[in-house]
């Protein structure tokens, strides 16, 4: 594995992706085969967070890929209010329990460390990978694809019609643009894991299946809203000298 880092970080990135999408969707599918959501991703989810942190550790690369606490204070981030808003938005609309206990369990260990790899192979390992020929096409690349990633919930029977996939898509995106410019600038990647992974955990509380298609399409633009307004003015805010 760290022969083909050191070949070509591109590559090294791309095979990331291809066993965490794969191996996910596997894993769902013997999971559900099994009788019991979650049980068999749980585990490859876990393994595959060891993998990457015992790799990151022995080569010394924790602190390039953002597993370190940013230098930039707080109060630059505006304390990271707009981003706990955005992180508590499955609890809008009240709280349900729509899992029993043993599979909610299951599944609320899976999503945080979907939020961990998510955000190391999209914001660390892709993002840094082109970021050395352009950052411009690296921020959106790492953007995009982590927002049409989305559509696999347009075929994997989800449960959601297809506005409400659409909307997420949108919003996902704008999430990663978010992500890698707090990401970025800040030189942490914890903020952005932290709460990809609140959001994802707390969809297990959602109560939000009553909600009109309305609704969820301005809930969709207010995310996005926020999400875009907050990057531009972390732009702003953060200094210059953040920026490799």
């Amino acid at each position: 594995m760290h022969k083909l880092y050191q070949k070509s970080e591109i590559w090294f990135a791309i095979l990331w992706i291809i066993v965490y999408v794969v191996g996910t969707s596997v894993a769902d599918a013997v999971s559900e085969a099994a009788g019991m959501a979650k049980s068999v991703t749980l585990l490859f989810h876990i393994a595959l967070s060891a993998i990457a942190l015992v790799w990151l550790s022995k080569h010394g690369l924790r602190k390039k890929y953002g597993l370190c606490k940013t230098e930039t204070p707080a109060s630059r981030f505006l304390y990271y209010i707009p981003l706990i808003a955005i992180a508590s938005c499955n609890l809008w609309f009240g709280v349900a329990l729509n899992l029993p206990a043993h599979e909610a369990l299951l599944y609320i260990g899976s999503m945080i460390c979907v939020g961990f790899l998510e955000e190391l192979i999209f914001r660390g390992f892709l993002f840094k990978a082109m970021s050395r020929d352009n950052i411009k096409s690296a921020v959106l690349v790492s953007s995009i694809t982590f927002g049409i990633g989305h559509i696999v919930n347009l075929i994997n029977g989800s449960g959601a019609d297809i506005v409400s996939n659409l909307c997420q898509i949108c919003y996902a995106t704008a999430f990663g643009f978010l992500f890698v410019i707090l990401f970025h600038r800040g030189k942490s990647l914890l903020p952005c894991i932290i709460a990809h992974s609140t959001i994802n955990a707390l969809s297990v509380f959602s109560s939000s299946a009553n909600i009109s298609t309305g609704t969820i399409i301005i809930v969709s633009v207010v995310l996005t809203v926020v999400a875009l307004a907050y990057a531009f003015l972390l732009l702003k805010l953060l200094p210059k000298q953040q920026e490799e």
